[in-house]
């Protein structure tokens, strides 16, 4: 099932009455604008030597509490200080709203140090290098307006997780005491993502050396390029803002700028040619049973379950998950239900109902469940449990961009932490000013 785009209109209401005009998929109607703006201020990172820079993983993007700490003893500068505040080590301990004081401090002198410079009315164009191959983005608004996590729900920006309300509660909080947003959420366009890629590259050529370059702790380089109005501004927003819009990374922070009462939140948006979906794995800290017991529990609940020789592999397609436990690996095939909605039959949707919540009895939000992106290998997870930091490893096949697609195109919700998209928006290199932002940060 697919649904049209939604654009308000520009000069008009509908003339029923509904404020968003239809469009067809891939060509705006005469008289609308897209949802795709220039940043009102940025600050954008000026550089430094390696360890010393404002960039960063996102908040979300650690198996451990611990690794935030050691990046942000190491680099002081790094935005982790500002979105994680209570992971700073002289604030470890103390709740994430006590901490944001120290947040407002660390921006307000990463500015006074010259670690940020500001532009107004620009988008960034946005590149990512890994090797020989490269990915393109756009830094920019969108309309906050558009987004849509529900089938019934108009907008062009689709929502696609379940989300941890707390983790929405603590981004609101940083944005409003911060005035600013550090993080982008990403966005992958779908309606012509070929010609946003090519127009992309052709101004990323164009534009010379890039304003800022960074390098993450996979190696990769990332780029932007600072580009105020003009023709190339436009043809990009044009092209970034046309058609659907789907969180790739993000479904926290697009919430939070909804919860906020944002007009517009920060984005990147990539194309299909940019990205690719790796495994988002789980560990279970501590086991509220002993593994013996989890096993007849599953069987019990129709699951098939088999021992494997040694650590197993991380699955490379759905149907069968693999566990890791002190006594050794399983073989676990869950069961499925032809009766109910196939985004319930993912792998992610299972291992969290039969796995985690009725053969574990733990919540999702249960803190003895950590949730491991693909940038940590299965090796690690296996680490960990052989080095007695948690009890249970599961590897869950990574989704596919088939399914990934045909669930948001049905404005259905993904299973809570099913994609992890690489690579990621780099946090701190752009960041949007909301006191100048035109009806931001409160509408």
């Amino acid at each position: 099932m697919s649904f049209p785009c939604r654009r308000r209109l520009c000069r008009e209401e509908h003339p029923l009455g509904h404020p968003r005009a239809k469009r067809v998929r891939g060509a705006v109607t005469v008289g609308c604008m897209t949802v795709a703006h220039p940043i009102a201020r940025a600050w954008f990172s000026t550089g430094g030597e390696a360890g010393t820079t404002t960039g960063a993983q996102n908040y979300d993007e650690f198996a451990s509490d611990a690794e935030i700490t050691a990046i942000i003893a190491s680099n002081p500068a790094s935005a982790l200080a500002i979105e994680m505040p209570h992971r700073a080590p002289d604030c470890v301990g103390r709740p994430f709203l006590h901490c944001l004081p120290e947040a407002v401090s660390r921006l307000a002198e990463a500015k006074a140090a010259g670690r940020y410079a500001p532009a107004d009315e620009v988008v960034a164009v946005y590149r990512t290098t890994a090797g020989t191959s490269s990915g393109y983005g756009l830094w920019c608004m969108i309309d906050t307006a558009e987004i849509s996590a529900t089938a019934e729900e108009p907008g062009s920006v689709i929502r696609n997780e379940d989300v941890f309300l707390s983790k929405v509660r603590e981004r609101v909080a940083l944005a409003e005491v911060t005035g600013h947003l550090l993080s982008p959420v990403l966005l992958l366009q779908t309606a012509d993502s070929d010609a946003l890629h090519e127009a992309l590259a052709e101004a990323a050529a164009a534009a010379g050396p890039a304003t800022l370059a960074d390098v993450d702790q996979a190696g990769r380089v990332h780029e932007v390029w600072a580009i105020g109005p003009g023709t190339t501004t436009t043809k990009l927003l044009r092209l970034a803002g046309a058609g659907e819009l789907v969180v790739a990374d993000g479904n926290h922070r697009s919430l939070a700028a909804q919860t906020a009462g944002l007009r517009r939140f920060l984005a990147v948006v990539t194309t299909a040619r940019s990205v690719a979906i790796d495994p988002y794995n789980r560990l279970v800290t501590e086991l509220p049973m002993t593994v013996d017991a989890m096993v007849e529990t599953l069987r019990a609940r129709g699951a098939t379950v088999e021992a494997i020789t040694g650590r197993p592999d991380q699955p490379v397609s759905r149907g069968t998950i693999h566990c890791y436990t002190r006594a050794g690996g399983l073989a676990v095939i869950l069961p499925t239900d032809d009766q109910s909605d196939p985004v319930d039959n993912l792998d992610h949707a299972l291992v969290e109902r039969h796995l985690l919540r009725d053969g574990l009895g733990l919540d999702p939000g249960d803190k003895r469940i950590i949730y491991v992106g693909g940038d940590y290998p299965a090796e690690w997870l296996c680490d960990e449990v052989d080095a007695d930091r948690a009890e249970l490893a599961i590897f869950i096949a990574p989704v596919t961009v088939a399914d990934f697609v045909s669930v948001n195109l049905a404005r259905r919700k993904m299973p809570r932490k099913s994609t992890w998209f690489t690579p990621k928006a780099r946090a701190g290199l752009v960041i949007a000013d909301l006191s100048v932002e035109d009806g931001n940060p409160r509408t």
